[in-house]
């Protein structure tokens, strides 16, 4: 099969045939929680010299299989914990096939009037989920870096609009300076994002953290009256669930102290802003409804496939002047219209709104919160399981749905930490190694950690016990050879 004047059978077996080879590998997935083929491999086992003549599609399709797969992490797995990081539910992988098969671009509400309309009320349920001003706009984005990036610029905007300039048509050169103050322990995400706007990272005022990786409002409150004039643009950036410990800032006191002073607050909220949807855990995200902006990402909590991120602005006017795209043969906006370009610096875009709305409608608000819960309580169960073993020290106060782990000893400072840090890199190579479930390191004030995210779907409570096990025994290996124990 090749071109568009294929048959209408091959057509049919191809995508058959794709649809066989993805159920497969969903339904059997690795047993190996890592990927089996490196970087290298994978280079290795695709770079053919480039074909003057085409390939048969099933051809094409079974040798893609055969380079891929061993490259490919069990990422929709039980037992991925590697990094925040959704399962992908197979009501949004089916909702994302159609996306691809209806071939929409989402530039606008006429070139794909189905596709706008899923956004248009997809907007209105993810709000209403979160529990946010129903008056806010949503961009429908690739993830959480661009949610902030089209947020931040929304701020921007504002906020020099209030000081008298328009950055949309005089640019950056001559505005006043815009004061950026953001936590020390922010994430690399957001921090980048800042530096596409035009801040640089230098330039930012850096809130101290506390032990859970959090603004310390005093201090928050000290920078402000310090380092910020009276009048001049203002943004702050907080978090809603920390990377490593997954705890919020304290934005009951945070936001009235920067609103007080004509600030724009911007919520990182990639996979914390879910815990409003969450009776139960609703209360570690208290006061962040007071904000101005928010990002979140649909491939965590909400198991969209990637790439799914939302962009939720207060002013929907600033959001649009900040993302408009307009052009002579792009059609007009009415009263009652949503044009999905406005909100989101693409043009061509898939349709990201019906993976969207179909998983918002398959769980709907209690199938939401019950995940959200067990999530939360299955942290707290592998937590406590790895806490009991003598070794392992749990660094952070388990609220949400991440674990942090450190093995020989808790404290970071030498020669302990020293130790610890060659232990604990040591273990999470063997967990990694023996495959039960795979989880990934990283360095966290001062130490390494292994980092636990529990967040897939289709995690039991069986799972975490079996992880929790097979962390203990590689940690018994490893402080074993090394004398620790």
């Amino acid at each position: 099969m090749t071109g568009h004047n294929a048959p209408d059978d091959e057509m049919e077996a191809v995508l058959l045939a794709a649809a066989r080879r993805a159920i497969a590998y969903r339904t059997a997935p690795p047993a190996h929680q890592r990927a089996a083929a490196s970087y290298a491999d994978c280079v290795a086992a695709f770079d053919d010299a480039l074909p003057d003549e085409g390939m048969a599609a099933p051809d094409v399709l079974a040798a893609l299989v055969a380079r891929a797969e061993p490259g490919l992490h069990a990422a929709t797995g039980p037992r991925f914990f590697g990094w925040v990081i959704g399962n992908s539910h197979p009501v949004g992988v089916a909702a994302d096939w159609l996306t691809a098969a209806w071939g929409q671009n989402t530039a606008n509400h006429v070139a794909a009037p189905a596709a706008a309309a899923a956004e248009t009320v997809a907007a209105r349920w993810l709000l209403e989920v979160l529990r946010l001003p129903a008056e806010c706009s949503v961009g429908f984005v690739t993830g959480a870096t661009m949610a902030s990036f089209v947020a931040l610029a929304a701020a921007r905007g504002e906020v020099l609009r209030r000081a008298g300039w328009d950055v949309e048509a005089l640019g950056l050169f001559g505005a006043p300076p815009v004061r950026v103050l953001i936590g020390e322990e922010a994430h690399a995400s957001v921090f980048s994002a800042l530096q596409y706007l035009g801040f640089g990272k230098a330039s930012l005022i850096r809130v101290p953290t506390d032990a859970q990786g959090v603004m310390q409002p005093d201090a928050f409150a000290d920078l402000l009256a310090r380092e910020v004039p009276e009048g001049a643009p203002l943004i702050v950036v907080t978090q809603a669930g920390h990377i490593h410990s997954g705890a919020t800032d304290a934005h009951e006191r945070i936001v009235p102290l920067a609103q007080a002073r004509a600030g724009w607050v911007h919520v990182d909220g990639a996979f914390g802003l879910w815990a409003r949807a969450c009776p139960t855990r609703a209360s570690l995200a208290a006061g962040v409804e007071g904000a101005d902006s928010w990002a979140t990402d649909g491939h965590k909590w909400l198991q969209t496939p990637f790439d799914c991120g939302y962009a939720i602005v207060r002013d929907a006017g600033a959001h649009r002047r900040a993302m408009t795209i307009a052009a002579s043969y792009l059609p007009p906006v009415s009263e009652h219209e949503r044009d999905p370009s406005h909100y989101v610096p693409e043009l061509s875009r898939r349709a990201r709104g019906f993976a969207s709305w179909a998983l918002l409608r398959h769980f709907g608000r209690k199938g939401i919160a019950a995940m959200v819960e067990r999530h939360c309580a299955q942290a707290r169960l592998l937590a406590d399981l790895l806490a009991a073993e003598p070794g392992i020290t749990v660094l952070n106060e388990v609220v949400l749905n991440q674990v942090a782990v450190r093995f020989g000893g808790a404290s970071a400072g030498a020669p302990e930490g020293v130790q610890g840090d060659a232990l604990t890199r040591a273990t999470i190579a063997a967990v990694q190694e023996e495959g039960t479930c795979f989880a990934a390191g990283a360095s966290w004030r001062g130490g390494w950690i292994l980092r636990l995210s529990v967040i897939g779907f289709s995690t039991t409570d069986d799972d975490i016990r079996l992880s929790a096990q097979a962390i203990i025994d590689a940690w018994r290996r490893v402080a074993s050879a090394a004398g620790a124990l």
